[in-house]
């Protein structure tokens, strides 16, 4: 399919990554009625929260979209709720993951989440699918979540016939590429940001596990690889934070995926780095769509609209497949 710039035109100040990006993660507003909160037990004994929307005027809409957030996320998160509202709005239920440890309670064993988990969001499909209620299913994933998205749609598993397709929405498909983006000086505050939350979260699972990790250990991280070379890559069976990134990015999978997917990544994301615009490959496939659009910094595609631009362009692609 040949490579789509769009024709994502955002207002003013929103042409400004940084705006795009800030107001988009921390003052959108998006209102919906209180979701749904079911607990899904997972085969080794840990747990996964979904938060389900469902499509009006009732809740038996045979289509669902399956939602997964980016690091140090959640589904109460604007662009989570936002794509939930633009996919109720056209007749999809929504189920919301909460990774691992990123619900109001923190999951029970020592290991957590990471951009390669690729094994929970497979249980939450088979998890949705005994419902006996869905014939059609779209995954939508944002930033981590979205190289988990199509990490799973190239890797080499059998893959249920009711899932139609996915999207992936500013995906930091080259994991140690996009750590030398962000990391960079002019993304000082976003890194520092993710940094403080990560260890937040680290500090929480160290009085739950002091036999794993100590105070001290965390307290001396001063980067998000630290956090990745100490805890991310060694709690989920990697030998350290390359090897992390090299076998849980997603680059190396897109070519073996099957199904339609969409990319949608802007040109202006200063979180991604160069190998995350998988040109070369849309331009021989004719299944994969990738789609750059000029402005939207990461995830802030905004509009004079309450759906945003990204939402609607996700609705569109997932609705053209039924």
């Amino acid at each position: 399919m040949p490579v789509l710039t769009g024709n994502y035109l955002p207002p003013g100040i929103f042409k400004n990554p940084d705006m795009a990006t800030i107001y988009s993660a921390m003052l959108r507003k998006v209102e919906l009625p209180p979701a749904e909160r079911e607990r899904i037990e997972l085969s080794d004994g840990d747990f996964i929260d979904l938060d389900w929307s469902y499509a009006k005027p009732s809740s038996t809409s045979k289509k669902l979209v399956i939602l997964l957030h980016g690091l140090a996320g959640n589904s109460s998160r604007a662009y989570m709720k936002g794509m939930v509202r633009a996919f109720n709005l056209n007749g999809w239920d929504g189920a919301a993951m909460n990774f691992r440890g990123c619900s109001d309670e923190l999951n029970r064993y020592f290991k957590s989440y990471h951009a390669g988990a690729t094994d929970d969001l497979a249980e939450v499909i088979t998890h949705v699918l005994s419902l006996q209620q869905y014939e059609q299913i779209a995954l939508v994933g944002f930033s981590l979540g979205g190289n988990m998205v199509l990490k799973y749609l190239g890797e080499n598993r059998i893959r249920p016939k009711e899932i139609l397709g996915g999207i992936g929405i500013s995906v930091p498909c080259d994991l140690a590429g996009s750590l030398g983006a962000i990391t960079r000086m002019r993304n000082f505050i976003y890194s520092k940001r993710f940094e403080i939350n990560l260890k937040k979260h680290l500090f929480k699972r160290a009085r739950k596990f002091p036999d794993h990790i100590e105070r001290s250990q965390i307290a001396a991280c001063s980067s998000i690889r630290d956090i990745d070379e100490l805890y991310t890559s060694r709690a989920h069976g990697y030998k350290n934070a390359s090897d992390y990134y090299e076998k849980a990015s997603c680059l190396q999978f897109l070519d073996k995926i099957e199904i339609s997917t969409l990319l949608i990544s802007a040109k202006n994301d200063s979180f991604l780095s160069y190998n995350c615009y998988p040109y070369e490959l849309a331009r021989n496939s004719p299944i994969f769509h990738l789609e750059t659009p000029v402005y939207g910094g990461h995830v802030g595609f905004v509009t004079k609209e309450y759906i945003y631009y990204h939402e609607k362009r996700a609705v569109d692609f997932i609705e053209s497949l039924l």
